[in-house]
């Protein structure tokens, strides 16, 4: 049974940095397809950054590149985000999602970030940026 489980988030003013972590229990780590989402209040969940654990190929949507980045530890079978330059409107609830494989080709064919690629979810942890 796969879990995947969420720590990190918090409250953090304008400008400043925060990283949630993802632990991914199951089968073979390196075989996942890994993403975080967000959801704002009165808002769709969205894709915001895909890794693939096995070559660390990753994807960012453009409200997030150069902001934030995605990474793993494979031995501990954990995805990282690491925000910087926080704004308020990154204020949302943070999941991670996990899909087993082929994680590259999820990425190169563009639907990493599609909500209905991923069968295992975390519960969220909310990051709140402050203005």
């Amino acid at each position: 049974q796969v879990q995947v489980v969420e720590s990190g988030g918090g409250l953090v003013q304008t400008g400043g940095s925060l990283r949630v972590s993802c632990v991914v229990s199951g089968r073979t780590f390196s075989n996942y397809g890994v993403a975080w989402f967000r959801q704002a209040p009165g808002k769709e969940r969205e894709g915001i950054s895909c890794i693939s654990p096995s070559n660390s190929v990753t994807h960012y949507i453009d409200s997030v590149k150069g902001r934030f980045t995605i990474s793993s530890d494979n031995g501990k079978r954990t995805v990282y985000l690491q925000m910087n330059n926080l704004k308020p409107e990154d204020t949302a609830v943070y999941y991670c999602a996990a899909v087993s494989g082929p994680p590259t080709e999820l990425i190169t064919t563009g639907i990493c970030s599609a909500v209905g690629v991923y069968e295992n979810w975390g519960q969220g942890t909310q990051v709140t940026v402050s203005s």
